[in-house]
């Protein structure tokens, strides 16, 4: 069996070695990427190489031969079609560097123990896999999410997001009447007990979010919430804090609410991330509006 050559493209120029095998062969184990470098079945430019070495354009790296992504076919094989068309209906931006989709409530962004699948193993399977996300939003919450095509794009959205060049911004349906706008600044850490739950702290960090009342309703009301952070759950826990919870959020929200205001049957949080602009590296501006969903107007003509 020959032995694999990989060529060094300029998106991945500049990487180090054990990334960039990591990100390809995504189903084999990080041990054993670590180990075939360090016994030297991993060669660049037919010299032996450190897991640090950082690796250039039009390098070629000599790979294994029994090194394959079997498992990831497999899973590419159990994806629904039906997922697969939901999520191509739902992009909304599409160029050589950013993929934006309007994505549906009830699907996580990747796959985890309860959810095999995510939208990232979707939209790698139709547009390759140098699909990467750029962000994240819960797996209840519909709306605006970033997907990079290429590295340099990747770090391009990241660095924008330390920089706080992102505007974001939310509709949610909230407990009680929000009377004014408010902007509220907090301190969220993460849970010592729960990986997935957040609080509000003095060890946390900074979390701003501008509420803006919308639409009185019963019991309720519509809000847009424009965040300048991105702390976990940080709409949720805020909104809560301030003693109006999002309709539906079975983690930080009223139960009791739930169950008076929401349509029989109805679990669909009220939280759609409903805006996202920023400039991409050519300096051009990308500004997407995400249309709210049957189920979020639904809620929204109940509650009227």
């Amino acid at each position: 069996m020959p032995v694999k050559i990989l060529e060094v493209n300029d998106d991945n120029d500049g990487r180090r070695l054990d990334n960039y095998l990591i990100s390809i062969y995504k189903n084999i184990p990080k041990s054993k990427i670590y180990n075939i470098i360090r016994k030297g079945e991993v060669r660049i430019n037919s010299g032996r190489v450190k897991p640090n070495t950082k690796i250039k354009t039009n390098d070629l790296i000599r790979i294994p031969p029994y090194l394959n992504n079997n498992e990831k076919k497999n899973y590419k094989q159990s994806i629904d079609q039906n997922l697969k068309k939901v999520i191509l209906d739902s992009v909304l931006y599409n160029d050589n560097n950013f993929i934006i989709i309007n994505k549906p409530h009830g699907i996580a962004v990747h796959g985890g123990t309860k959810n095999t699948i995510g939208v990232i193993d979707v939209v790698r399977l139709i547009y390759g896999d140098s699909i990467d996300l750029c962000h994240r939003i819960d797996k209840e919450t519909s709306g605006c999410l970033v997907l990079s095509k290429n590295k340099k794009s990747n770090k391009w959205f990241n660095k924008l997001l330390l920089e706080k060049k992102i505007k974001k911004k939310y509709i949610a349906i909230l407990k009680g009447h929000l009377k004014t706008k408010k902007e509220i600044n907090t301190l969220i850490n993460k849970s010592e007990t729960s990986s997935t739950k957040s609080f509000i702290s003095e060890g946390g960090k900074e979390s701003i979010s501008i509420f803006k009342p919308k639409q009185k309703l019963n019991s309720s009301c519509l809000v847009e919430i424009e965040i300048f952070t991105g702390r976990t759950h940080q709409i949720r826990v805020q909104s809560n804090h301030i003693g109006h919870p999002v309709l539906n959020d079975n983690m930080y929200g009223d139960r009791n609410f739930n169950k008076e205001v929401s349509p029989k049957g109805s679990k669909r949080m009220a939280l759609h991330s409903s805006q996202i602009e920023f400039f991409d590296i050519g300096n051009n501006l990308i500004s997407i509006n995400a249309e709210l969903d049957k189920s979020f107007k639904n809620l929204l003509d109940t509650l009227k």
